[in-house]
């Protein structure tokens, strides 16, 4: 696909360049802000899986940049993410496992032991075209990113993560239901409406009375009586609030480029992206294997079978023989 040609079909990619962003993923959380009204008024943010950095821009664009020099200080961004990204001004980056409970107590050190307002989470699993695999992946990406909230966020808090509208997500809903008095189901206009990809939007942050911060992966473990989804009969049919943005812009759509169109690169690409360390390995081992040449030559065919040549398999010069 030429460069051109995406800018056409993508017109959030295109837009993304244009306004400075570092993904078109942007569009996605300004969407949800446009409609939740989230960022207004709060100093304390982290986006968990952050790289290559959209978010943390977003961020830092409704929360940082509208303030005064003197008053920007009080603002704390950080942005967690094992891989690196290049720097965001009013953004502190910590490269660490959000599953490890030593990361919260960072965050936490990081606010000067508050607690954050606002959880976001743009992570997601590599794709394997399996999709039962995949939203599979994602649903345990997504229960990290509320384990390590309930220990870093603060009481009314809100969380906004990446979800697959998958067969769990009634699951996951129960599960963000636990925590938040409201949570719903946001698709924006910026995500595509043949993907599964939506994004759940949970406000009201309130922990359980007695509840103790755990991973909730694993919390079934060491608390078997805790189980959201215990097997049933018939279980209770759960209804999952859905909330569509409405926009003039449809990603899904081609839109034709102007006469004084100029392309323009990505902002930023990766630093340090899961696959470099694969092309650093797969550079100095050759799995190339030489070709093998076949040779048809019908006079030669019949001069061995004449003499009595059995054809078994090639040689480097085009058979190998074994004689009966």
């Amino acid at each position: 696909m030429g460069r051109t040609s995406k800018d056409k079909r993508d017109i959030f990619y295109r837009l993304a360049k244009e306004q400075g962003w570092r993904a078109r993923s942007a569009f996605k959380l300004l969407q949800a802000e446009e409609t939740f009204h989230l960022l207004g008024g709060l100093t304390r943010a982290v986006d968990l899986c952050a790289a290559p950095g959209s978010w943390s821009q977003v961020l830092a664009k409704h929360m940082y940049e509208p303030l005064p020099l003197e008053e920007r200080e009080k603002v704390k961004i950080i942005a967690v993410d094992l891989q690196g990204m290049a720097p965001i001004e009013g953004v502190t980056q910590l490269r660490a496992d959000i599953s490890k409970e030593s990361t919260a107590e960072a965050i936490i050190d990081f606010f000067g032991g508050e607690k954050a307002q606002i959880v976001v989470s743009d992570g997601a699993p590599d794709s394997t075209g399996m999709h039962d695999f995949d939203a599979y992946v994602q649903g345990e990406l997504l229960l990290s990113a509320l384990s390590i909230s309930t220990f870093i966020l603060e009481e009314g808090g809100s969380f906004v993560s990446k979800i697959y509208r998958a067969d769990r997500t009634s699951r996951l809903y129960t599960h963000l239901k636990r925590f938040f008095k409201d949570v719903c189901v946001f698709k924006p206009s910026a995500s595509r409406n043949s993907s599964i990809e939506a994004f759940v939007v949970a406000r009201q942050f309130c922990l359980p009375e007695g509840y103790k911060p755990c991973n909730l992966i694993t919390e079934w473990h060491e608390h078997p009586d805790s189980w959201v989804c215990r097997k049933k009969e018939n279980p209770p049919v759960v209804h999952v609030p859905f909330v569509a943005y409405k926009g003039d812009l449809d990603s899904d759509r081609t839109y034709d480029l102007g006469e004084d169109y100029v392309y323009k690169e990505p902002v930023q690409q990766p630093l340090t992206a899961a696959y470099q360390d694969i092309l650093k390995k797969t550079s100095q081992v050759n799995i190339k294997y030489e070709g093998i040449r076949v040779m048809h030559d019908e006079e030669l065919f019949k001069e061995w079978y004449k003499a009595g040549v059995c054809l078994s398999s090639c040689d480097n010069n085009g058979y190998k023989n074994t004689t009966n």
